[in-house]
C-alpha cells in the first residue's frame, strides 16, 4: 500500500466548525508584538478558567486526554518574475483546535472562530470519540519551560514592502548577470511569524512565537536549442539576520542557482544501471528523510506498518551509519522550542553504527509502545492533530576526507542536488530526481550529468554505505516534509557518503 494510500484510511474523526473571520480584525488591531502567556491570553481573547472549562466539556463522554491548540499566523510573500513583480500577499489565520484521546482513537474538531461558544461547539464534537461518561480531574494550569532556540527580534513580518523588494532585486540583478545564457530569472521571499497557545488535561500550558524566513531563485539558461533550469533557497527560524550569513545573502543564492543552470547546459546523459553512489553533503539528506527517516516514525511502527517494525536492537545499516533526529540546533528550519504536545525536543538517536536504537514518538506512539516521547509531536496547523514528524533528521560524519571518499570511486555517479521523490513506507522503495549531479571517472568529477535518477529501497541502500566522510552538513534549504495531509518545516543533512551500488535511471542518449 502507498504511503499516501495508507494515511487517508487512519481511524482519525475530525471536524470544522464554520466561522467567520470576526477575530482576525482584532488580531491586527492588537499587533504582532503581544508576547508571553498574558499577552497571547489577550490575543485568542480567553481566560485560563475558560480553557480548563473546554477541557472539562472535551472530556464529558470520558477519555483519557484531551487538550487545546490555539494558533495566530501571519504570512507575507513577495515574488518577482521576469523583472516584473507578479505577487505581494499578506495574510493572517487564527483558531483553535480541541484534541481528545480515547486509547488509541482520536477525536478531533477545530473553529476559526474564538467566540467562547464556538469553542464549547469544537469541545462538545471532539468529545463524541469517547461514550462513557466519568468523572475526571483536571490538573491546574503549569507552565512548561521551553528552549530559546531562534531569535524574535527584527522579523521579517514587521518589514516594509520596499525593503523586501530590494532584497529580490538584488538576487535578479545578481542571476540576470551571471551569465548571456540566462534568459529568465524567479525570485521570492516569504515569511511567517506563528503565535501558540496550548493546555491539556494533565495541566501543562506553553505559549511559543515561531518565526520563519524562505528566501528562493530559480534560474532558466539557453543555448542554441538547450534550456536549462536549476533553483537554489534558504530558509531558517530567523529574522532580517538571516541575510547577515554570506551564504544567506540574495547575491550568493542566486548566483548558486545560476551557476548550475548554465553548467547543465553542458550535462550529458546519466549512465543508466546499477552504479557506484557518492552522496554529496547536506541536501543529498533528503534521500535519508525519506527513504529512512520515515519509516522510523512511531506511528508506522507501533501498526507494523514500517520495514523497521519490531527490529529495535538489531542491524539495519551499515556500521558506518549513525542517524539522528533532533530539533535542538538554532535557527534551522526544523528546530522548535517545544513540540505540539508540550513535550521539549531532543537530540534522539535513531541508528548508531548501523544498529535501531528507537523511534520518534509523540504522546499516543510511546504510551502505545510504553516507552517515551521524544519532542517528535507536530501538526501542521490548529486544524490538524499533532503526529509523529521528523524536525532536523541527519547523519553524523566519518573518518574519511571528502576527497577520500571521491577518489575511491573509479567510475560511478555524485548527487548533489535532489528535486522530487516519491516513497514507500511500508517497503521502503525510492524514487528521487536529482538536479544537480556529476560523472565520477577515476576519482575525480568531470561531466555534468541529467536526467538523473536514483532508485532504490531505503534500507538497502543504507546497508551499502561503505564510507562516510568527516564534513557532516545540515542543509539550509527551503524543506517541508509531507505526511497525512500535513506538511510541516524541517531540515536535512548527511556528510559525503559513498554507496556501493544503486539503479540510476538515464538515457544512452
Amino acid at each position: 500500500m502507498e504511503r499516501r494510500e495508507f494515511l487517508k484510511s487512519g481511524s482519525l474523526m475530525t471536524a470544522g466548525v464554520a466561522t467567520a473571520p470576526l477575530w482576525l480584525q482584532q488580531c491586527q488591531l492588537l499587533g504582532i508584538k503581544e508576547k508571553g502567556e498574558e499577552g497571547l491570553l489577550k490575543i485568542f481573547n480567553i481566560s485560563k478558567t475558560e480553557m480548563k472549562k473546554l477541557i472539562s466539556i472535551a472530556l464529558s463522554n470520558g477519555g483519557d486526554h484531551a487538550d487545546l491548540f490555539f494558533e495566530h499566523r501571519i504570512n507575507s510573500s513577495l515574488r518577482m518574475e521576469e523583472d516584473i513583480v507578479k505577487d505581494a500577499t499578506r495574510s493572517i489565520s487564527l483558531g483553535m483546535g480541541v484534541r481528545v484521546i480515547k486509547g488509541e482513537q482520536i477525536g478531533y474538531a477545530h473553529t476559526d472562530d474564538l467566540r467562547f461558544e464556538k469553542l464549547i461547539e469544537a469541545a462538545k464534537t471532539a468529545s463524541f470519540i469517547a461514550k462513557t461518561p466519568q468523572k475526571i480531574k483536571i490538573a491546574g494550569l503549569n507552565t512548561v519551560p521551553k528552549k530559546n532556540l531562534y531569535k524574535i527580534d527584527n522579523l521579517a513580518v514587521d518589514t516594509d514592502l520596499p525593503t523586501k523588494l530590494k532584497l529580490i532585486e538584488r538576487a535578479n540583478v545578481t542571476a540576470k548577470n551571471y551569465s548571456p545564457k540566462v534568459v529568465k530569472s524567479y525570485v521570492s521571499i516569504a515569511d511567517e511569524m506563528k503565535h501558540i497557545m496550548y493546555f491539556d488535561s494533565k495541566g501543562k500550558f506553553f505559549t511559543d512565537i515561531q518565526p520563519m524566513i524562505v528566501f528562493r531563485t530559480y534560474v532558466v539558461t539557453k543555448d542554441g536549442e538547450k534550456r536549462q533550469g536549476a533553483g537554489s533557497g534558504r530558509a531558517g527560524r530567523m529574522g532580517l539576520d538571516f541575510f547577515n550569513i554570506p551564504t544567506n545573502t540574495p547575491e550568493f543564492i542566486a548566483k548558486e542557482g545560476a551557476e548550475i543552470a548554465v553548467k547543465n547546459l553542458d550535462a550529458i546523459a546519466a549512465p543508466p544501471g546499477p552504479q557506484e553512489l557518492v552522496l554529496g553533503p547536506g541536501e543529498s539528506g533528503v534521500l535519508l528523510h525519506e527513504a529512512v527517516g520515515h519509516g522510523l516514525e512511531a506511528d508506522f511502527n507501533r501498526k507494523d506498518l514500517s520495514n523497521y517494525s519490531g527490529q529495535i536492537g538489531e542491524k539495519v545499516a551499515s556500521e558506518h551509519c549513525t542517524i539522528i533526529d533532533g530539533g535542538i540546533y538554532p535557527d534551522l528550519r526544523g528546530s522548535i522550542n517545544i513540540d505540539d504536545e508540550a513535550n521539549l525536543p531532543k537530540e534522539t538517536v535513531l541508528i548508531e553504527n548501523g544498529i535501531l536504537k528507537g523511534y520518534m514518538h509523540d504522546e499516543i506512539s510511546a504510551k502505545a509502545m510504553k516507552t517515551s516521547v521524544t519532542g517528535n509531536g507536530r501538526r501542521q496547523s490548529y486544524s490538524h492533530p499533532p503526529i509523529p514528524r521528523m524536525t532536523n533528521t541527519f547523519m553524523r560524519g566519518g573518518k574519511h576526507t571528502p576527497e577520500e571518499v571521491i577518489s575511491s570511486v573509479k567510475y560511478g555517479v555524485y548527487a548533489k542536488r535532489f528535486g522530487g521523490g516519491q516513497v514507500d513506507i511500508t517497503k521502503g522503495d525510492f524514487t528521487f530526481g536529482v538536479y544537480e549531479a556529476y560523472l565520477i571517472e577515476n576519482g575525480k568529477l568531470t561531466a555534468p550529468l541529467k536526467d538523473v535518477t536514483l532508485i532504490g529501497n531505503g534500507p538497502d541502500v543504507m546497508r551499502k554505505v561503505t564510507m562516510v566522510a568527516n564534513d557532516p552538513t545540515i542543509s539550509p534549504g527551503t524543506w517541508t516534509c509531507g505526511k497525512s495531509g500535513q506538511r510541516v518545516p524541517v531540515s536535512v543533512g548527511i556528510p559525503t557518503t559513498k554507496v556501493s551500488e544503486i539503479t540510476v535511471g538515464g538515457t544512452n542518449s
